[in-house]
């Protein structure tokens, strides 16, 4: 093949996994904010901000699991078993969520149980998906071409960590978000909340960072040995470039700055994950070419993600650009 299907799918995924991250990130901590707003109407605005797009947002998430279910069946067969627990938790999360969105805005006595259910399903949703990553970033047990690990192997204080860091990165982007969106005290409060935000995020990321390394000899190798560990003075150069980028755009009272500002610091830690990773797609044993599927199976699939990519990026490009602009207040979900 002139072409190295198996290293291009991989691309494909982990964009996809990305594109999902910085989208459904910040409506999910706009999910997690929603707890400590008293008003009815600021909670209000706050989920208007995000009805239009949430959905759509979390088609990057079924391209992802079913891309990865097509094209490197040996990786979902292994990583699944391995982390069924917070994938679970992490789908229930996601449908109390979304049953929230169509049942908030109807009810009346019991809106209080739908307000929770935003709230506890966000939280419990970006936990989830930072418990299954730090457990694949430690990770995975693999015995022939099967998981070898135990029931609760992906439950220890690195996942808990990363779990933790994963509700207040996503409460970050939704905290920028809403300062994007909306006007008024909502505005101030999200601008002086993503000051603090900011700091706990920043500093978490560190934390993890320090201790990834010493997890698997091969991140070790990777971050500090020549020529790779020129990534580790120019990411978190470029990490503390976005974060000045960050608070300059709240002193400014920027709208947009911070938003983007947190989403490239999103993205340069994903980009931080890719260095520690490749080639594996399941740490430490597995990699992108034993887990890939026949390369006939590979084009096959190829040909349809080069047709739906574009046609998802334009959707999604077109329903941001539609609701561009503050959150009208007086505007319903329906």
């Amino acid at each position: 093949m002139i072409f190295d299907l198996a290293f291009i799918w991989a691309g494909i995924i982990a964009f996809a996994i990305l594109t999902y991250v910085i989208l459904d990130g910040f409506d999910l901590g706009v999910g997690i904010l929603f707890a400590i707003e008293p008003d009815k109407q600021d909670r209000d605005i706050m989920m208007n901000s995000v009805a239009p797009v949430w959905d759509g947002n979390e088609t990057w998430l079924v391209l992802g699991g079913g891309g990865l279910f097509a094209v490197f069946p040996l990786a979902y067969a292994t990583v699944l078993p391995a982390l069924y627990a917070p994938l679970i938790a992490m789908l229930m999360g996601l449908v109390f969520r979304g049953v929230a969105f169509e049942y908030r805005w109807r009810a009346t006595k019991s809106q209080f149980i739908w307000n929770w259910s935003f709230v506890g399903g966000s939280v419990v949703a970006a936990f989830s998906q930072g418990l299954a990553l730090g457990a694949l970033v430690q990770g995975i047990e693999i015995s022939g071409r099967a998981y070898a690990g135990g029931w609760w192997d992906w439950l220890t204080p690195f996942s808990i960590v990363t779990g933790i860091s994963v509700v207040v990165g996503y409460a970050l982007l939704g905290a920028t978000w809403l300062n994007m969106k909306t006007t008024g005290p909502l505005q101030d409060r999200m601008r002086h909340r993503s000051r603090y935000l900011g700091v706990a995020t920043l500093g978490l990321i560190g934390l993890v960072s320090l201790w990834t390394p010493f997890l698997v000899p091969e991140y070790l190798e990777r971050w500090f040995t020549w020529p790779t560990a020129i990534f580790s003075i120019i990411v978190p150069g470029l990490v503390v470039l976005c974060a000045w980028k960050l608070y300059s755009g709240l002193r400014d009272k920027k709208d947009a700055t911070p938003f983007l500002a947190s989403l490239a610091i999103f993205v340069l830690s994903f980009a931080g994950i890719g260095v520690s990773f490749y080639p594996y797609i399941v740490p430490p044993t597995l990699t992108i070419w034993q887990a890939a599927a026949p390369d006939e199976s590979l084009q096959f699939t190829l040909i349809g993600a080069v047709v739906l990519i574009p046609m998802i990026l334009a959707y999604s490009a077109y329903s941001y650009w539609v609701f561009r602009g503050k959150v009208d207040p007086s505007a319903g979900y329906h």
